[in-house]
């Protein structure tokens, strides 16, 4: 069981490394990373020639406590990172799955933000 989890995660930071040689985010376009876990999800919006980020949303935020990381939860955060990305003025990003498979959470957090208004 652990050698497996141990060659699954393996094989996803390949996956996140092979991404990120090519994809990278700027001033105009930042780069929209994201994370998932058994418990939580998280967005993060970054500028990767300042270093900066943008926005970012979690179910660890108070408001945001009760969503679960289902498929409806990642909706729901991608919804919200869309209102806060144009609020900033930002209305097109690059999309990191960060080495997830585009499939299931994580296609819903990015049509939330598509659904919103964010281009990708």
């Amino acid at each position: 069981m652990l050698k497996k989890m141990l060659d699954k995660d393996r094989k996803r930071l390949k996956r996140k490394i092979h991404i990120r040689k090519t994809l990278s985010g700027t001033p105009e376009r930042p780069r929209m990373t994201v994370t998932r876990s058994n418990r939580y999800l998280s967005i993060q919006v970054v500028d990767d020639t300042k270093g900066h980020t943008l926005a970012s949303a979690s179910t660890m935020e108070k408001d945001l406590r009760g969503v679960k990381p289902n498929t409806e939860g990642g909706a729901r955060i991608g919804g919200i990172i869309g209102k806060r990305l144009l609020d900033k003025g930002v209305k097109s990003v690059v999309f990191d799955r960060n080495g997830y498979l585009y499939h299931g959470v994580v296609k819903a957090m990015a049509d939330g933000a598509r659904k919103v208004g964010v281009q990708f």
